[in-house]
């Protein structure tokens, strides 16, 4: 997948328990910015995204949990239409990736 074919998600979740929480939220930060409170932004490639919904698959509760992946297309295409009240909303740009 090259750069152009990355794409802009926002992730939020409800986790349950604590300790959940704070698993899921480390996890969120290897692959996101994060916007606020259970809120991250993150800019995806099609294995980044597989990845990112297999660690969360393994964490989650399914019963108690709950997490949303909202896909606004192309991240090099994509202008979203953000209402920011309070800090400025910036879409996440691309970054080198250390592994």
């Amino acid at each position: 997948m090259t750069v152009n074919e990355e794409r802009l998600y926002i992730v939020a979740y409800d986790i349950r328990h604590p300790k959940r929480w704070r698993r899921v939220f480390r996890i969120m930060q290897g692959y996101g910015e994060w916007l606020q409170l259970s809120v991250f932004q993150c800019r995806l490639s099609r294995e980044r995204h597989a990845e990112l919904i297999a660690l969360l698959d393994g964490i989650i509760h399914h019963g108690e949990d709950h997490v949303v992946l909202l896909d606004l297309g192309l991240a090099e295409r994509v202008v979203p239409r953000v209402v920011s009240l309070g800090k400025t909303f910036t879409p996440i740009e691309r970054e080198p990736v250390i592994v």
